[in-house]
């Protein structure tokens, strides 16, 4: 079984997103038992918070549901317990090797460092581009999907 944890700062947003998009995803593929997926923050700000409305509402857009999800942040066993460790940007790498303590077994990568146009998430926390980080975490997500 692959264990593959998604992070982003407040994990109300975007690691939420790239968490359902990627259950859903395998689960088209009939491929449900070869995976574990979760998503977690680097902060405290959000933790116990659902998935933010607008988040909730592009996963409903596109069928899914992600009610019952809440922010945590991640742990120290974490790291030990996933096999893929992927941030939304780089300011969550930094956080996430600082956290861990470094990445001794490169688990640690960018979502769309998957895909052929590497770089950030859209954070549409500011940017309030929803579409964007759709687009960005469908793709993110199937590519990876691909690889594994």
């Amino acid at each position: 079984m692959k264990r593959i944890l998604f992070v982003c700062h407040g994990n109300i947003c975007r690691s939420p997103m790239a968490e359902f998009v990627m259950k859903h995803l395998v689960e088209e593929a009939g491929r449900t038992r070869e995976f574990e997926i979760a998503s977690a923050a680097t902060s405290t700000e959000e933790i116990g918070n659902p998935v933010y409305p607008p988040t909730q509402r592009k996963l409903a857009e596109h069928g899914i549901n992600c009610k019952g999800k809440t922010a945590r942040q991640i742990t120290t066993s974490d790291y030990a317990y996933y096999d893929l460790i992927i941030g939304m940007d780089s300011y969550n790498l930094r956080n996430m090797h600082c956290f861990f303590g470094g990445d001794p077994e490169g688990k640690i990568s960018l979502l769309l460092d998957h895909t052929s146009r590497p770089g950030d998430v859209a954070d549409p926390w500011y940017t309030g581009n929803f579409d964007a980080t759709w687009r960005d975490c469908l793709e993110g997500c199937l590519e990876l999907l691909k690889k594994l």
